[in-house]
């Protein structure tokens, strides 16, 4: 079988047998035994087969590939009385930090092996390790090519570049092992997809096979991600592949704790003083304590936040806590980690920035702050604390109210049963096989067959079909038609009718000035209609605008009305509920399978509180989900509101609800779907587009994690039911892609793809193009191209909002379910009240600093007319 997991963990005695005796006995002066994954994956790596090792940080991955590759090197030395010539190993991660790290992790023990060598009366050559970056300097490069390294550290742009420099390319003929780092992070991004199709065209040029090593934190399926690995064979069949699966090698201690008893009637200050409070506890009690956020205004907030209080009570010295996300500046980040690693910081607070496994020295605890939105970030994070396999790893997770408690304590409970959401890993991306395309175009001239051969044995482009690699080449070399030239949009490549391609002479210097897949983004400036300037909006945020949104700027509602390149155009709507909150582009959506379970949860917990006493459901929950008695007391206090309000209607993984509720001017549509912000922003569009098409009106749409709402103007009646199943898995896809045509998402989203595809050039020569003319031009274009039938680059942008942003697929098996009778729909209301369950979503749009004491007083007055027509009812609200 292709793909299999290593069953056999080899003895400390075996491994030693393996090692050249200075490598043994180095091995020997640094650790006591070997890990799982180092016990499993270096027998392997010594058989040069290729291997994928997932497991927790500080369980020693690094070194269970790299003492393998080290003690090999030094075996061919004294075997040939000289190290191998050229690049024998590249090694590529996502981040440069890691880089950098990778390259200090790696001289050390090569220095000390060497010492111990020396000391046995063994002079050992040194083995070269060289960085090629962005950041490496001309100079450097070009002493790489006079004198290259055993072990090249690089990034996948930069690797794309390497196997187009002439002299470079040269060099990685000599390659035998390829290395991906964190390549959980690399494949669910077009960043891997890139890197896949590269790792395929290295193979090719040094002409046989190349051992691939994937290390990965916690990931799922891994068999998936082993495929992504290893690529395909020209008869179809996966490589083989050979997985470590060490993922649950470290134990965990994961905790939910709920900062106050009453988590709806506690003000916005309350509730703060509470987190900081319960905060400082765990920081007094712990020597480093790793805080996690989900935005870095977040961050920051916290940092300035904990300062104050610390220098006010005197708790620690303020110079011991310290933020790090991505904003901060290179030099910055890198002060923060060196800090952290000497052990001169007590707090360090994140967004995303140090869930990949920089070396940050030791971390005793973890905290996050409110849902991390998926089991495997989860388990990322957590994984920081205790640097050792030996170690736990302790984390706490700190909610802020009922919904972030009930979908915390499914995601703690998922972790510790090991259930991990799936990674989702984008499939034949066009705008990178554009790049790819000019890139082999640049190394010799090419049969279409034999290229196709090629970029099919890649894992993301393996099921690419004929038609869309055509359209992409007839695309590169100009051949559709003259507005292109008109545009200034020119050929890339010649291909001619005897299925040739090859480069144009202007192509190199494209390809190595606009090459990568991160997209650049800028601010966008917002004016009134009267031309007066509000302020400034992320480029992330503006996508997900469709005319009459409301959000929140500078304290004060505005309605959006368009855009025009950079320029967005809004009117004031004082006094209206916002409908977007103001930091949506930067909220982590809840994963689909957390979201399952999420949905699984409020169906055993319905079950059992009508079935059982209050104290034996508590009881339960406290056992079961090892929470705090005041956290189960919620959690059973907010489903049975639930279930008394609507009369024992709980939406979960197989309930759909829609309920109507009524405001004086306004019917509101609010889906209860438990699948997550992605599958919701697919169902709230096309729901949106069939209720305004049977009843002739316009829809506004606020889409959560847990459900959506559509509102709208008056109180029109509908079958509501039946226009929900009017979406079908058959018809949902041309239906959002008729909703899409005209939306900010797409226009930007086009701009991305064809920046990446060359349409549209960032850099050429000496001249650069502003992200604002580059907007321009992009929407000149898509007008342009829209009537072209299957034209590459607008068929790239709308798979990679349908598939990779909204996850299509998933919807569709929402849908399936549906029609199969899987998932029932049921519809409650119209009531002037909304329901327990829906208050989170209706104040969704106030989810802003500025407005989280509207959004908390909005939550309490509806749960207050909640409880206010449950007594009317004679509910006894004490049991």
């Amino acid at each position: 079988m292709p793909i299999r997991f290593a069953k056999k963990a080899y003895s400390d005695m075996y491994i030693y047998r393996l090692l050249r005796p200075y490598v043994r006995i180095w091995f020997k002066s640094r650790f006591e035994t070997f890990t799982p994954p180092q016990r499993m994956a270096i027998p392997l790596i010594k058989r040069r087969m290729n291997t994928l090792i997932s497991s927790p940080t500080g369980t020693g991955k690094t070194l269970a590939v790299f003492l393998g590759i080290i003690d090999d090197l030094y075996k061919y030395y004294e075997e040939n009385g000289g190290l191998p010539e050229g690049i024998r190993v590249v090694y590529v991660s996502p981040l440069r930090a890691l880089n950098n790290d990778m390259y200090r992790n790696l001289i050390r023990p090569i220095t000390e092996i060497r010492e111990i060598a020396k000391e046995m009366g063994k002079i050992l050559p040194e083995i070269k390790v060289a960085v090629r970056t962005s950041d490496t300097s001309p100079s450097e490069k070009q002493r790489m090519v006079r004198d290259p390294p055993h072990i090249l550290i690089t990034t996948p742009e930069s690797l794309a570049i390497a196997l187009n420099a002439p002299k470079f390319r040269e060099r990685l003929r000599t390659a035998e092992i390829v290395i991906i780092d964190e390549i959980h992070e690399l494949a669910s991004s077009k960043r891997g997809s890139h890197l896949s199709l590269s790792i395929e065209r290295l193979e090719n040029l040094v002409g046989h096979p190349l051992t691939r090593i994937g290390l990965s934190a916690t990931i799922a399926p891994l068999e998936e991600i082993a495929k992504f690995l290893v690529g395909y064979r020209d008869n179809g069949e996966p490589r083989d592949c050979v997985i470590v699966d060490a993922r649950f090698a470290k134990p965990i201690d994961i905790k939910v704790l709920s900062p106050l008893k009453d988590l709806v009637h506690a003000t916005a200050d309350e509730i703060q003083e509470k987190i900081y409070r319960s905060l400082i506890n765990l920081i007094r009690h712990h020597k480093t304590t790793l805080i996690f956020t989900n935005t870095r205004s977040a961050t920051e907030r916290v940092v300035y936040k904990l300062r104050k209080i610390m220098e006010k009570e005197k708790i620690i010295d303020v110079d011991k806590i310290e933020a790090h996300h991505s904003s901060l500046s290179r030099e910055v980040r890198l002060e923060i980690e060196e800090k952290l690693k000497k052990g001169e910081l007590r707090v360090i607070v994140s967004s995303t920035s140090l869930e990949l496994g920089i070396d940050i020295g030791y971390i005793d605890l973890v905290v996050l702050l409110s849902s991390p939105k998926s089991v495997s970030r989860l388990l990322q994070r957590i994984g920081r604390a205790g640097h050792h396999i030996r170690e736990v790893s302790k984390g706490r997770i700190i909610v802020v109210d009922r919904d972030d408690l009930v979908e915390c304590t499914v995601l703690a409970k998922a972790a510790c049963e090991h259930k991990i959401d799936r990674v989702r890993i984008p499939r034949n991306p066009l705008d990178v096989l554009a790049q790819h395309i000019v890139g082999l175009s640049l190394e010799k001239k090419w049969h279409v067959n034999e290229a196709y051969r090629l970029i099919r044995r890649s894992y993301t482009f393996h099921d690419l079909s004929w038609e869309d690699y055509m359209s992409v080449l007839r695309y590169l070399s100009g051949r559709y038609g003259d507005y292109f030239e008109h545009a200034k949009v020119y050929s890339k490549i010649w291909f001619d009718e005897e299925g040739v391609f090859g480069r144009k002479r202007t192509a190199r210097m494209i390809y190595y000035q606009n090459i990568g897949t991160i997209p650049d983004e800028s601010k966008a400036h917002v004016f009134t209609t009267d031309g007066k300037y509000v302020g400034t909006l992320e480029e992330a945020f503006v996508e997900y605008l469709v005319p009459g949104d409301l959000f929140v700027l500078g304290g004060r509602v505005y309605e959006y009305l368009g855009s025009h390149g950079f320029r967005v155009i809004v009117k004031p709507a004082d006094g209206a509920r916002p409908t977007v909150p103001s930091w949506f582009s930067e909220m982590l959506p809840l994963a689909y399978d957390s979201a399952l379970e999420v949905g699984r949860f409020r169906r055993l917990v319905a079950e059992k509180i009508m079935a059982e006493s209050k104290e034996r459901a508590v009881e339960w929950l406290r056992k079961n989900y090892r929470l705090q008695k005041i956290a189960a007391e919620n959690i059973y206090e907010y489903f049975r509101e639930q279930l008394l309000f609507t009369g024992g209607v709980i939406p979960s993984d197989k309930l759909i609800v829609i309920e109507v509720y009524d405001e004086p001017h306004e019917r509101n549509i609010i889906v209860h779907s438990l699948f997550g912000r992605r599958v919701n922003a697919a169902l709230s569009r096309a729901y949106a587009y069939f209720i305004g098409k049977t009843l002739g009106i316009n829809v506004k749409i606020t889409v959560t994690d847990n459900g959506f709402m559509l509102s709208i103007k008056g109180h029109p009646d509908g079958d509501w039911k039946a226009i929900f199943r009017m979406i079908t898995p058959n018809n949902i896809e041309d239906v959002l892609k008729k909703v899409l045509r005209r939306t900010e998402m797409l226009k930007r989203r086009f701009r991305h793809c064809a920046v990446r595809s060359f349409m549209i050039l960032r850099r050429y020569r000496r001249y650069e193009k502003s992200i604002h003319k580059l907007q321009i031009n992009a929407e000149e274009l898509l007008k342009a191209v829209e009537d072209i039938p299957n034209f590459p680059v607008l068929k790239e942008t709308y798979r990679e909002i349908l598939e990779d942003y909204m996850h299509i697929d998933a919807a569709k098996e929402v849908l399936e379910k549906i029609s199969k009778g899987e998932i029932d729909i049921v519809v409650f209301g119209p009531t002037t009240v909304p329901s327990p369950f829906a208050h989170s979503i209706i104040a969704h749009g106030y989810s802003d600093v500025v407005l989280m004491e509207d959004m908390r007083k909005l939550i309490m007055r509806l749960h207050d007319k909640v409880l206010e027509i449950l007594r009317m009812k004679g509910v006894d609200l004490s049991k």
